[in-house]
């Protein structure tokens, strides 16, 4: 990688080193302050993206999920197309227009849905149809998809020494096929199945990790001009560790700012 040429052996060793404790005690000091077990980290996560108003979330058990439906939608959708182009290789082009521009609509249905649901909030607003969280799931759902076959050829080309020049996203049917899979995850999220909505819950919560580390890795590969230098995911763990510290300061500064204004991990009261 790039990297190795900018800094002798022995700078390399305390680059790496470095970065590798500094992590660590990122990590660290983010788990001792946050609340208890998975699903209160997975909830510390959550904190720091989404209002998580209990009205407008699923549940689990006595406890609302970490994220609202539309952000747990949003992120699980993100997972799915993620999961879905991810098994294809490393595939940088973008989906053709015939594709991409029907796809638009979840963008459209999710602004749509997104401010009629906003406006519930002023009894006196005039609104479309009244909101529901099967609603915010769908169209969360729906662009959470959008982003992902946006999103993750963008990084393969940014970040990759051989992208496959390739879309993830030829045809109607991989479409329909993608459609399915996400279907299927937010039909288990709206049943809230027990046992199986806690581990959708955990993985939403984990997706905003994962794109936030993916967006921060990105850019740090920018500011000391690495694009297109990992060819392996063992090559890349630097610019990656680097990411995703970024973005679990990010998340727990976030944490920290909202608990000190409010008091409480729980979600906006309304």
């Amino acid at each position: 990688m790039k990297i190795a040429r900018r800094f002798g052996p022995k700078g390399q060793i305390y680059l790496k080193s470095g970065l590798a404790v500094f992590a660590l005690l990122v990590l660290t000091v983010w788990l001792a302050l946050t609340p208890p077990g998975i699903l209160g980290k997975a909830d510390a996560i959550g904190y720091a993206v989404c209002h998580r108003i209990e009205v407008r979330s699923f549940w689990i058990d006595d406890r609302p999920t970490p994220l609202c439906a539309r952000c747990s939608g949003m992120y699980l959708g993100m997972l799915t197309g993620f999961v879905f182009q991810w098994v294809q290789g490393k595939r940088s082009a973008l989906p053709p227009l015939r594709i991409s521009i029907p796809l638009s609509i979840f963008l459209i249905t999710f602004g749509v849905d997104g401010l009629n649901s906003y406006l519930h909030f002023f009894p006196q607003a005039p609104t479309l149809y009244t909101p529901s969280n099967l609603l915010r799931l769908a169209t969360g759902s729906g662009l959470g998809l959008l982003v992902a076959v946006i999103f993750l050829p963008l990084f393969n080309q940014y970040f990759w020494t051989q992208p496959d020049p390739r879309p993830a996203l030829a045809s109607y049917r991989h479409v329909f096929l993608l459609m399915g899979l996400v279907g299927l995850v937010s039909t288990a999220t709206y049943l809230q199945i027990p046992g199986l909505i806690t581990v959708l819950a955990v993985l939403s919560a984990a997706t905003v990790w994962l794109v936030l580390g993916m967006c921060y890795s990105l850019l740090w590969m920018t500011v000391f001009h690495l694009e297109n230098s990992v060819d392996s995911l063992k090559s890349g763990w630097v610019i990656l560790t680097a990411g995703f510290t970024t973005a679990l300061l990010q998340i727990g500064a976030v944490d920290w700012l909202r608990y000190t204004l409010t008091g409480t991990w729980s979600g906006f009261i309304f």
